[in-house]
């Protein structure tokens, strides 16, 4: 139903049934795309939904269509917006940006102090960070803890990543620093 209303919200328990779900559709939309991801397990998208760091999207009929988290680095120092997913039958609605506005505003709330990132190879997702006051910046201005760049290892251009030394690789870092907004 094309006029289902959709529901963004922050992520309840009751939302790990979408786990398997959003996972697969992370992967096969990065295959689509030609572009690397960084895979996530379905236990991790439970940990975040869990720990109430996760946006969901849902139909009124609770059907899934959409998916962020949030993870800190550094001591809380860095707050990275991560996984940003819709369904393909929701996509071209406004979901995505939707669902990008929440988890930012959930990292703000969560963490005032903490600069909030976010790496991308996706045009679209650039737009979106650039309309919340996100800059281009270099890999050294985000999380420096090796955790988070272990993560990239499941992406298909890991190896770019590590000949540049972990300096520079095909996405894009984007950072909201709360000090200059």
């Amino acid at each position: 139903m094309e006029d289902e209303r959709i529901i963004i919200r922050s992520a309840i328990a009751a939302d790990v049934v979408f786990a398997d779900e959003i996972i697969r559709e992370m992967e096969s939309s990065a295959i689509a795309r030609g572009s690397g991801i960084s895979k996530r397990s379905a236990e991790s998208v439970i940990e975040k939904i869990d720990s109430g760091k996760a946006i969901v999207a849902v139909t009124e009929n609770g059907e899934w269509v959409g998916f962020s988290y949030i993870e800190t680095w550094d001591n809380e120092k860095f707050v990275s917006n991560s996984g940003l997913i819709v369904s393909p039958k929701h996509r071209s609605q406004g979901v995505a940006s939707q669902i990008k506005n929440q988890i930012f505003e959930l990292s703000r709330t969560k963490y005032p102090a903490a600069k909030v990132f976010s790496i991308t190879s996706g045009l679209a997702i650039m737009k979106m960070n650039s309309r919340l006051g996100f800059e281009p910046v270099t890999y050294a201005e985000v999380a420096r803890e090796s955790t988070f760049w272990d993560a990239c290892k499941s992406c298909v251009n890991y190896d770019v990543l590590q000949s540049k030394n972990r300096c520079n690789c095909l996405c894009t870092v984007m950072l909201f620093d709360p000090q200059l907004n």
